[in-house]
Formats: structure tokens, C-alpha cells, sequence
């Protein structure tokens, strides 16, 4: 589940296309448009079903896979392990911070201290059965919506990012990445090197622009969550701004592949990680890796109001 050493910044491993273009992930070459696997859960009962979803993910060339050992619990996890062959030449990002709360309100609670980073890293190695990790992403929980830590979980993030850059030097991750951060907490980590970053970001949630740009600026991936807009109740949806919808009429696509293209033109360092358990949702997310905005829709959709999404879950 590495990057092969014959990748091309044209094609995959595998020899297929790269949907989206080329991209760079902790020094590898990657398709643009990748996979998040946070929805595959749904098939819990489906097993079969899930894996061949990842197979054809990699069929249509994605070599991009965003997890976490809290989805589902490991049940993730074990599902890419099984589906995903180091032929494939895929690179597997996972994340830690939070953990599992089977039964709970809301289902993963906060792991925030480094004891718990470092098991956390430990049990998706074990669960992804790899001897190395090729980048981690460190969720933060400052900002973005979503949980926030209390009490023993508010974490100086030095303290996380010492036993972050100790895994990485035992070989057990690679790059290492930030997740729900500031752009005083990114510009602060900046020395430990970071490989990317994963906010909360889409064509309506457009707050983190200055955060963009100092990636850009050094050579850090932005990997958005939340693409196309609020998974919770009351945040701005891509998919129901009227300029989206008459985008996707104009081009004849859908008005998610307008919003993921649109990301994908906005920022060249953009990778995406849209997920779902549905395989024609699938075909439909890497096709937008070829839809073409040109400069007039472009304009209009860039007009498009940015709202907030600083919504903390209790």
C-alpha cells in the first residue's frame, strides 16, 4: 500500500489515467481526485460489496485512500487491508486524535494526549496490517465542525506534534499532516514538516483561504473534508446553490462533480478524498476529475456567498 518507485505523474501504478491530474502527497506522486473511505461503514453487513468498491476506486485510478482506525471502529481499516494489494501502488493516509465511542451520542470521542497518539498509530498499523504508515494526519479539533476537546484532552500541540515526529523517525509513519488546525497552529507546526493538511473547506466554506495559500506557498497538499458542504443540519449545502445547479445543467454534469471541479481549479495542491458507498457515486466523483469550468462559469461560481461552518458538536 506504497507508492511504487515506476509511478508516473501520469498514470498510476497500475497504468491508468490519473483522474483529476497528478498531484503531490509527502513527496509521491498521486491522482488529484483520491478516495475517502469513511462511508464504507454503511456496508458493515456488505463486505463483499465494500471491497469490490475499493477495487474499482483503484480501477478507475484512484492510489489515494483517506481512513482512520475510528471508522468503524477498525472495521475500515480491515476492509482496504483486504482489498488494497501493494501492487496497487496505493498511499493510505490515516488520522489520529479521536478514538471510538461505541454507543455513544456521537460515535468517537476525543484521543488527544500523546499516549494516545501513539496507540492510536499503533492500532492502525495493526489494522491496516503495515509495518509503515505513509502519512497520518494529526486532527487537531481547534476549528471546523465537529467535536472539541475538554479538560485532559486540550493538548499543547508541541506535546502532540514530539511524539508525532518520534513515530516518524521509528519508521512507523511517514509525512505527517494536520487536520482541523488554524493557521496560527499550522504556521507553528510548520517546522515539524507537514505533508498536508485536511480542513473543512468547499466552494460555500471558503474561510480558510489564507490557510490555502500558505500551503501552496510551501508545497503542503490540501486535502478539503466536508467537499461539498454540510454534513450536519444547517450548514450550506454546494449541491443547492442555484449557481451550482445551472453549472451542472450548462455542462451537463452533476451538481456535485460542479462543486468538486471547482476545487480541483481553484487550488493546483487540492487533492480530494469525496467519499461514498455507492459505486455509481464513485464513477460519478472521478469523473469530475475531467469536468472543465471555463472562465465565465468559473466567475460565477467564485461569486458564490462563503458562510461559516465553526460548528461544535456536544
Amino acid at each position: 500500500m506504497t507508492p511504487s518507485s515506476n509511478s508516473s505523474p501520469e498514470v498510476t501504478t497500475a497504468g491508468v489515467p490519473r483522474p483529476g491530474g497528478s498531484g503531490l502527497l509527502a513527496g509521491a506522486a498521486v491522482s488529484r481526485v483520491g478516495y475517502g473511505a469513511m462511508q464504507l461503514e454503511r456496508l458493515r453487513e456488505e463486505r463483499h460489496t465494500a471491497v469490490a468498491l475499493l477495487r474499482r476506486a483503484v480501477e478507475l485510478g484512484v492510489d489515494h485512500i483517506d481512513t482512520a482506525e475510528f471508522y468503524g471502529n477498525g472495521l475500515v481499516n480491515g476492509l482496504i487491508r483486504e482489498a488494497i494489494r501493494p501492487e496497487d501502488g496505493v498511499v493510505v493516509v490515516s488520522k489520529v486524535g479521536a478514538d471510538p465511542n461505541p454507543g455513544g451520542r456521537i460515535p468517537l470521542r476525543p484521543a488527544q494526549r500523546p499516549e494516545e497518539l501513539r496507540a492510536s498509530v499503533e492500532d492502525n498499523l495493526k489494522s491496516l496490517g503495515l509495518d509503515r504508515i505513509p502519512v497520518v494526519n494529526l486532527r487537531r479539533m481547534d476549528t471546523g465542525p465537529g467535536i472539541r476537546p475538554e479538560a485532559d484532552q486540550v493538548v499543547d500541540i508541541d506535546d502532540q506534534l514530539a511524539v508525532m515526529v518520534a513515530l516518524r523517525d521509528e519508521g512507523k509513519i511517514g509525512g505527517i499532516g494536520l487536520s482541523s488546525v488554524t493557521l496560527e497552529k499550522l504556521r507553528h507546526a510548520l517546522p515539524a514538516g507537514i505533508v498536508c493538511v485536511q480542513n473543512a473547506y468547499s466552494l460555500v466554506a471558503r474561510g480558510d483561504e489564507d490557510m490555502l495559500d500558505l500551503c501552496l506557498a510551501e508545497g503542503i497538499a490540501w486535502v478539503p473534508y466536508f467537499p461539498l458542504g454540510g454534513a450536519f443540519p444547517g450548514l450550506p449545502k454546494v449541491t443547492e446553490e442555484p449557481a451550482v445547479l445551472a453549472a451542472a445543467q450548462a455542462l451537463d454534469s452533476t451538481p456535485s462533480q460542479i462543486g468538486l471541479a471547482w476545487l480541483l481549479r481553484h487550488a493546483p495542491n487540492t487533492l480530494l478524498i469525496a467519499g461514498t458507498a455507492d459505486a455509481g457515486h464513485l464513477e460519478q466523483n472521478i469523473a469530475a476529475g475531467s469536468v472543465e469550468l471555463d472562465d465565465a462559469t468559473l466567475a460565477e461560481l467564485d461569486a458564490v456567498l462563503s458562510r461559516p461552518t465553526d460548528v461544535s458538536i456536544r
